[in-house]
């Protein structure tokens, strides 16, 4: 049989019963709609959140924590200096596979303006230039940290925002850069403020002015460290800071608060991962004193809730698509039991059954897709209302896969209703047929 005749008579039945049409169509246009808005919420999830991991420094973000040493080492602690500024060196030098080495140390103490204001106790970090890199940082005005200003010990300082606008609060950034500000007394200038981060809630309060100092403390906030952090040289930090309250230290035997270290490219993770253990094992003598964190895990568990939730909203699209299909085969009976005569004609006149059957099965598959079509006009819609009511982090996604995917689950749906009326036209007997009134 002709293909194309085949379709124009399908198009033909469904012209002369379109109400009855619609109805049956209905379920595959909420299967396909549902299907393809839920594909897109999730997608605009997943990129949220590897938006957001890229924000905090990445995957290829690892860092080198401090633990207790197993039990076979735990006589030998005593050998290992910890984590110090050699680890840095060492895995600065010697692991190719990493990008960025960033040691830091912290200590908390009075931060002022040079005006002579309320000082503010604050977590002062003594960092790299590599620390810039690492946490993904952006600068809004000025420059960050050099490894001249490390050399040369230099009192420079960056600021996150908050830090700035508490500072100045009527003063913007670009001014805030060239002023000084008192750490534990002393004068830094301030050569570079830091990009504001934060989740669209909180600019959404701080646009509305709605947010209150009170109420932004008491909820989690991913970006509170990078907004409120005041960086300076780590030379400066040790030799300012560091040397007066910790006088036994030296700048080599130095315990450091954080070792970070950024993974050039996430194919060789693995293998970076190694190298790390093996310089460390040299520079801690064989103590297992250390482990190293990285977000793997913690993207994986997200990859698996967002896997989850599309799956969940798949199968509640699979309901809506196997209530249409239901729907197409009670539409297809009705029509071959409206249609005996004309079958039985059609056979003796020449037809055969496998003419018959191809025929009522292309106007079943015929009836899923113009149902598909209409499920994604629908979809545009309903993607619509949600991209107005979710958060602009997690904005839906449409992509090319979710349509081709509904539509072919919607024509697999029309195919397998149709087999049973196509099978059932096929075997009607053409003298029973033309005596059918």
């Amino acid at each position: 049989m002709n293909p194309l005749i085949a379709i124009s008579i399908g198009l033909r039945e469904i012209s002369a019963h379109k109400f009855r049409t619609c109805l049956s169509m209905l379920g595959i246009v909420l299967g396909v709609s549902s299907l393809i808005a839920t594909m897109a919420l999730t997608r605009g999830i997943e990129d949220g959140t590897r938006k957001f991991m890229q924000q905090i420094g990445g995957l290829e973000f690892v860092s080198i924590v401090s633990k207790e040493p197993s039990s076979k080492k735990f006589e030998f602690a005593n050998l290992s200096p910890g984590r110090t500024l050699r680890d840095a060196e060492a895995l600065k030098q010697s692991a190719n596979f990493l990008s960025h080495v960033s040691p830091e140390i912290f200590l908390s103490t009075a931060v002022a303006t040079d005006g002579g204001g309320n000082p503010d106790r604050r977590m002062v970090r003594g960092v790299y230039p590599d620390h810039f890199v690492i946490g993904m940082h952006q600068i809004r005005a000025g420059r960050f940290l050099t490894p001249l200003d490390v050399e040369r010990g230099s009192r420079s300082a960056v600021l996150g925002d908050s830090v700035a606008k508490q500072l100045w609060p009527d003063t913007p950034a670009e001014l805030a850069v060239g002023k000084t500000i008192l750490i534990d007394s002393r004068p830094f200038v301030v050569v570079g403020v830091l990009t504001l981060y934060e989740m669209e809630e909180q600019a959404r309060a701080r646009k509305s002015g709605r947010g209150s100092a009170r109420s932004s403390m008491s909820r989690w906030d991913p970006f509170r460290q990078k907004n409120e952090t005041v960086l300076i040289p780590f030379n400066t930090m040790f030799h300012e800071l560091r040397s007066g309250a910790f006088p036994l230290d030296s700048l080599d035997t130095m315990k450091l608060e954080t070792l970070t270290v950024r993974v050039e490219d996430l194919d060789y993770f693995q293998p970076a991962l190694e190298q790390i253990r093996s310089i460390l094992d040299i520079t801690h003598r064989g103590v297992d004193d250390y482990d190293l964190e990285t977000r793997q895990d913690w993207f994986d568990r997200m990859e698996r809730s967002v896997r989850a939730a599309r799956l969940s909203g798949g199968l509640i699209s699979a309901i809506s698509l196997v209530v249409g299909g239901i729907g197409i085969m009670n539409i297809m009976l009705a029509s071959i039991s409206e249609r005996v005569r004309e079958i039985g004609i059609r056979l003796a006149v020449g037809a055969r059954q496998r003419d018959i059957f191809w025929q009522i099965l292309i106007e079943s598959i015929l009836v899923s897709f113009l149902g598909s079509l209409l499920g994604i006009f629908a979809s545009l819609g309903l993607i619509e209302i949600l991209k107005s009511i979710a958060p602009s982090e997690n904005i839906p996604v449409l992509t090319p896969d979710a349509i081709f995917l509904a539509v072919g689950f919607a024509i697999a749906a029309g195919l397998l209703s149709g087999l049973y009326p196509a099978a059932k036209a096929s075997s009607i007997d053409p003298i029973t047929a033309l005596r059918y009134e």
